[in-house]
């Protein structure tokens, strides 16, 4: 069974938008109009946060861990935060490039709120440079160069609350650089009673990250691999910032799952996954969820094959023998170990097919309705 996309019916104007838009395809439900797709980012621009005055008229980002210096009339790394006469300020607040209803376990959530509906947006950029990347598109890309809607905070909300979503979801590139925008929104969704969650790479600095946190409820965090070298390669990133800021969400009470994608021979050996196993043990808890994803040759890694199911199933195994109680494949679509297994008596609670759920017999108090045991999560809206 292959991966299943969620659609939506749009009036033709709508249709006509998004083959053009591609990958940044704008879908909403219900044939309405979304907002007018944009040429230029000054109508969204905004004032940054976390930022310090250098010398001569230079800025220093202090959002995530690149630090950027910024000189008047140039941006970040992540392409969407300009120094304008010594002034730094975010160039897609309420400009996202991608705007759809999905189905939370498209995150993947497997254990916050199954079965419910995620209005997701991003924007273009990204503050890092993965080479395995499935939304270049997008995230590798300015936001001059993508198509892009206007959507304020007050009409994410909006259009999330109508539609019945129980969460908005931060996510398609890295929701770091849209810090200013995620922030608002997550605050007025929480007045409406509707949960805010990342999918992130968790490249963030603490302080910001703990100011979003009052606001967050839960957050996929792909943990990319388990060393620095492979970080530095394939990612142009480094490994210590990532695991310092999940063990903050952790800290703070937020709802973690974290995706580990499968490279072969670049991330899958069996040492690193003892690794990143023994991490969440140690730092974390066993009731974190763990997927093990399969790899497909996108981007700059075309020349990789897919990662064989067996490398996957391996993973799972692994993890499960070291005492992860919930662990689950990714992008193996009708896989069994995509399904909740109660970790006490081990009996079948979720059946999922890809993203569709056949099956939830845990109830609102979440509990194991064969033996009584607590299953860890979010299962109340």
């Amino acid at each position: 069974m292959g991966k299943r996309e969620d659609h939506f019916r749009l009036t033709r104007r709508e249709f006509l938008k998004s083959a053009l838009c591609g990958a940044t395809a704008v879908a909403l439900g219900g044939g309405v109009k979304v907002g007018k797709i944009l040429a230029a980012a000054d109508s969204h621009v905004k004032k940054a946060l976390y930022w310090e005055v250098l010398g001569k008229g230079n800025v220093q980002c202090a959002l995530c861990p690149n630090m950027c210096v910024i000189p008047p009339g140039f941006r970040g790394r992540c392409g969407v935060r300009e120094n304008r006469a010594g002034v730094l300020y975010s160039l897609v607040y309420g400009w996202p490039c991608s705007v759809h209803i999905d189905p939370i376990e498209k995150k993947p959530f497997y254990h916050f709120l199954p079965g419910t509906g995620a209005f997701s947006i991003a924007t273009a950029g990204c503050n890092m440079r993965c080479l395995f990347c499935q939304n270049w598109q997008i995230s590798q890309r300015l936001p001059e160069e993508t198509s892009n809607v206007d959507l304020p905070p007050e009409k994410t909300v909006e259009y999330a609350f109508t539609r019945g979503c129980a969460s908005i979801a931060y996510t398609y590139t890295e929701p770091t650089v849209f810090y200013e925008y995620m922030l608002d929104t997550a605050k007025l969704a929480h007045k409406k009673k509707i949960k805010n969650v990342l999918k992130t790479c968790g490249k963030v600095n603490l302080e910001p990250l703990a100011e979003l946190l009052q606001y967050a409820d839960a957050a996929n965090v792909d943990l990319k691999g388990f060393d620095e070298k492979f970080y530095r390669e394939i990612c142009s990133s480094e490994l210590k910032p990532i695991l310092e800021a999940i063990e903050l969400y952790h800290r703070q009470g937020t709802w973690i799952e974290i995706t580990n994608l499968l490279v072969p021979t670049l991330n899958d050996s069996e040492k690193h996954i003892r690794d990143l196993c023994q991490w969440v043990l140690e730092k974390l808890s066993p009731d974190v969820p763990l997927h093990f994803s399969r790899f497909y040759p996108t981007y700059k890694l075309k020349n990789l094959p897919r990662t064989p199911v067996d490398s996957v199933e391996r993973a799972f195994r692994i993890a499960r023998k070291m005492g992860i109680r919930y662990v689950y494949t990714g992008n193996v679509p009708g896989h069994i170990e995509e399904s909740t297994r109660c970790h006490s008596c081990g009996e079948m609670l979720i059946h999922r097919v890809g993203y569709m759920i056949r099956k939830n017999l845990i109830g609102l108090d979440g509990k194991c309705p064969f033996c009584g045991a607590a299953i860890p999560g979010v299962w109340k809206a």
